[in-house]
């Protein structure tokens, strides 16, 4: 909420700057967009938006070089936010009193962070604007860490096809000299030549199908190759590309990547080094990119610190919801709203099956496919199998509406008491399937006593002569013994 706006002058004399205006909401000025809020936040202002002065994208606000008058950056707790400056007036009018009123007009801003990210699709296209050199103090410290850090997260999404990462270059170089002294050491040709390599690697490596293997070169190189200990050199990189090259995993070419190179030296203009300079200038949403590091997701400038933890974050948040890597549902970096009465979803006690589903930016309700068995339909319709039978459960967020023949408490469907016809078909059905396996009884036994009797016959038949052939026989043996 935003009571009224001022813009309060306050004195730092801690700093080189004797006035810088600070307050709730400022228009930018030749002072640090810190120092604003630093000075906000000592005149007593809880927030800080600033507005830019000029008609133009948003740009990502710099860091003053570090130094013992910056100290102060480590004590700003306020938030603050850097608006364009269409919005910036409009707040100036909307807070300012009304002619018919001198008193103060209440302002209330809400402010939305979950769009702040686009994410169309469910693969995540970013780039990381960079530098080769390490000299050049807490900037290159952190661009070191930070690729450290990342690169087992980069190339799990690369290599699971979930993103699509590409690194840049600044590819002029300008004051101050690396080792900040021009009469030694290094010089900025130095670190051109190798964002060139760099810039190779990476393209030879995209065409070999292995794009991740430009994490491992960087690293490589920062540990192997390192202006402090003067091996900062084209020899140490050709070596750290071989070593890489011998790996299967990688199939980095050195060949193939001093041709992608050219000639340096050569009098003509780089085509790799002029697609930089070209890619450099902001289209659509994006911006110039003016000061390293700059991290570009999704086509939109990622204005937030680099730190391993913070830019996965902001890279989750370019996926579509629900396409999300495992990689970005960590509990390290997100929280698991299924947990809590199952996010309001849909959830079978007795078979732990949920419809809720956890997500990046939050979690959504979206019927499972469990053991092979889909559940769908509006809201969530789940089809249980319990024995081969199945059963149809039509579940909203406020419990269950059962479908015709069933009826439940809201948490479960059974089935209704039948009706009269359904009884009378079922008796039919029972007396029919019953008179049948009567009949069939009756004529199986019918069948097996003929059977029977037919085999008693034969078997008799067999006996009988013999019996008529005895008779015959005894009243010859009579007349025999009586002669």
């Amino acid at each position: 909420m935003l009571e009224h706006i001022d813009e309060l002058e306050v004195d730092d004399e801690d700093s080189n700057y004797n006035s810088c205006s600070a307050a709730a909401d400022d228009t930018a000025n030749p002072c640090y967009f810190a120092l604003k809020a630093w000075n906000a936040q000592q005149a007593g202002a809880a927030a800080v938006l600033i507005a830019d002065n000029v008609d133009e994208q948003l740009l990502t606000m710099d860091t003053p070089e570090e130094s013992p008058e910056t100290e102060y950056i480590d004590r700003i707790s306020i938030p603050s936010a850097l608006v364009n400056r269409a919005f910036g007036e409009s707040l100036k009018r909307m807070s300012s009193p009304s002619p018919s009123s001198e008193a103060a007009v209440e302002v209330v801003v809400k402010l939305d962070w979950r769009e702040s990210m686009p994410h169309p699709d469910e693969r995540v296209e970013y780039e990381l604007w960079t530098n080769s050199n390490d000299e050049c103090g807490a900037r290159c410290d952190e661009q070191m860490e930070f690729v450290r850090g990342f690169r087992g997260h980069a190339q799990i999404m690369e290599r699971g096809g979930y993103a699509l990462f590409t690194p840049h270059y600044i590819t002029w170089y300008c004051a101050p000299d690396p080792e900040q002294d021009f009469g030694e050491g290094y010089e900025g040709k130095d670190v051109v030549v190798e964002n060139l390599r760099q810039l190779c690697v990476h393209r030879v490596a995209n065409e070999t199908g292995r794009p991740w293997a430009w994490w491992d070169y960087v690293m490589d190189y920062k540990i192997r190759c390192s202006m402090k200990e003067k091996k900062y050199s084209k020899g140490c990189a050709e070596d750290v590309v071989k070593a890489l090259g011998e790996n299967e995993i990688h199939g980095l070419s050195l060949d193939k990547v001093l041709e992608c190179m050219g000639d340096p030296e050569a009098d003509t203009d780089n085509a790799v080094l002029a697609k930089e300079q070209e890619d450099q200038i902001g289209r659509g949403s994006r911006g110039d990119v003016t000061i390293l590091p700059t991290l570009v997701i999704n086509n939109v400038q990622y204005r937030g610190k680099l730190e391993r933890t913070a830019v996965l974050k902001a890279v989750c948040a370019g996926f579509k919801e629900g396409t999300e890597p495992r990689v970005c549902l960590s509990n390290d970096i997100e929280t698991n709203e299924c947990l809590h009465r199952n996010g309001g979803c849909w959830r079978d006690e007795k078979t732990n099956v949920t419809a809720c589903k956890d997500t990046f930016r939050g979690r959504v309700c979206e019927c499972p496919v469990v053991n092979g068995v889909q559940y769908e339909g509006d809201g969530c319709w789940a089809r249980q199998v319990y024995g081969g039978q199945r059963r149809l459960l039509d579940t909203a967020l406020t419990g269950c509406r059962c479908p015709p023949g069933f009826q439940g408490d809201g948490h479960k469907c059974e089935a209704n008491s039948m009706s009269r016809f359904g009884w009378f078909i079922t008796i039919l059905v029972a007396s029919c399937v019953a008179g049948v396996g009567i009949a069939g009884y009756v004529f199986y036994k019918y069948r097996l006593r003929s059977y029977m009797d037919s085999e008693i016959m034969a078997i008799m038949s067999q006996y009988m002569p013999l019996d008529s052939q005895n008779n015959e026989n005894q009243p010859l043996r009579q007349h025999d013994s009586e002669a």
